[in-house]
């Protein structure tokens, strides 16, 4: 399954900023594990967005929950689930197995 995590700042910018460099090496452990395929700051700057792949939601809850972000109460995150139904052909299989790939 795929899953949308929208990261908004719930704690004043310099709050969260001490702890970008621990939030950024959570970020590079999981992409190295195949559970974040893509992560990035809102262009607003209230946030971000993850677009991660997991079996069920509980390991996506397990995964945010060592997020120095989670940890220290910077960050509230929305979850949504996602299963796709279309995707294009360039797009993974491993991430959208069931997803009709159109041909772009």
């Amino acid at each position: 399954m795929l899953f949308i995590i929208t990261l908004s700042y719930i704690r004043p910018i310099e709050e969260v900023k001490a702890h970008l460099d621990a939030h950024k090496a959570w970020l590079i452990k999981h992409i190295q594990t195949g559970n974040i395929i893509f992560a990035g700051p809102l262009k607003e700057g209230n946030g971000g967005l993850i677009l991660a792949y997991g079996e069920n939601v509980a390991i996506i809850q397990n995964m945010i929950a060592e997020d120095p972000f989670d940890i220290h109460h910077l960050t509230r995150f929305d979850i949504q689930t996602c299963n796709p139904a279309m995707r294009t052909n360039d797009f993974p299989a491993q991430w959208a197995a069931e997803a009709l790939a159109i041909v772009i």
